[in-house]
């Protein structure tokens, strides 16, 4: 066994992590460690052909995301990361079930720079939060090219003036379909490319 597998074996019952232990946490932590020390592209933002794609997210330590899953009557659903390399375009995108026709989208869109071969800046410039059903929501790659068409939205739709330089995430493990990344607040994610 290698330690991706040991990695993605323990986290196909936590939920992203919502239903992990401490105890369960300490192992993971310990897991993803192994795994990132095995880490097949070193200079993961100069193999934009990797980075760049659709990744859902398996597991993080990310409170913010986590208590998404905390909303009352709400069932959090996939959770994705959609990397295009070719704009230095990240978006985050979690979808929130929730009693018919109530089931809400939350996005953020943001911009990144390299700053070395591991590591990027991030500077959140929109975010993005409605009903899936007005919004025709089908999956994230749909959803990029509504954002992009420049059309207007049935939905809270603001700007984010975020002068904040502070925010970074680097990339610690990448292949063909898992990503480790590792940001600014000390939050790790753990993705599978879809």
């Amino acid at each position: 066994m290698t330690a991706k597998t040991d990695l993605l074996g323990i986290l196909a019952s936590k939920n992203r992590g919502l239903t992990a232990s401490d105890s369960e946490k300490q192992s993971i932590d310990t897991l993803i460690t192994r795994t990132e020390a095995f880490n097949p592209t070193p200079n993961p933002v100069e193999c934009p052909a990797l980075l760049n794609g659709d990744w859902r997210l398996i597991y993080t330590t990310s409170s913010s995301l986590l208590n998404l899953g905390r909303i009352p009557l709400s069932q959090l659903g996939n959770i994705y990361q959609s990397i295009r390399t070719d704009t230095g375009s990240v978006y985050n995108i979690a979808e929130v079930n929730s009693l018919p026709y109530l089931s809400s989208l939350v996005s953020v869109v943001a911009k990144f720079a390299p700053v070395n071969a591991q590591r990027v800046q991030v500077n959140f410039v929109r975010s993005i939060a409605g009903l899936q059903k007005m919004l025709d929501y089908r999956s994230p790659t749909t959803w990029i090219d509504r954002l992009n068409s420049g059309k207007g939205l049935p939905a809270i739709d603001f700007p984010i003036n975020s002068i904040n330089t502070d925010s970074w995430l680097d990339t610690t493990y990448l292949d063909e379909n898992m990503r480790i990344s590792r940001g600014n607040q000390g939050s790790v994610f753990v993705l599978l490319k879809d």
